[in-house]
């Protein structure tokens, strides 16, 4: 899985940075794994 993060250095300490990037990372795994729970659950229903 790539994961792009966007983030504005001015300002943010590496805890600041370290916080946006556990985000973007939890935000993207929940969203893969609705997509996969979603698609298994037509597969099963199309059984």
């Amino acid at each position: 899985m790539k994961i792009k993060v966007s983030i504005s250095m001015e300002d943010l300490t590496l805890k600041d940075v370290e916080k946006i990037v556990k985000n973007e990372i939890y935000r993207n795994k929940s969203h893969f794994i609705e997509l996969a729970t979603q698609k298994y659950l037509e597969e099963v229903k199309d059984v």
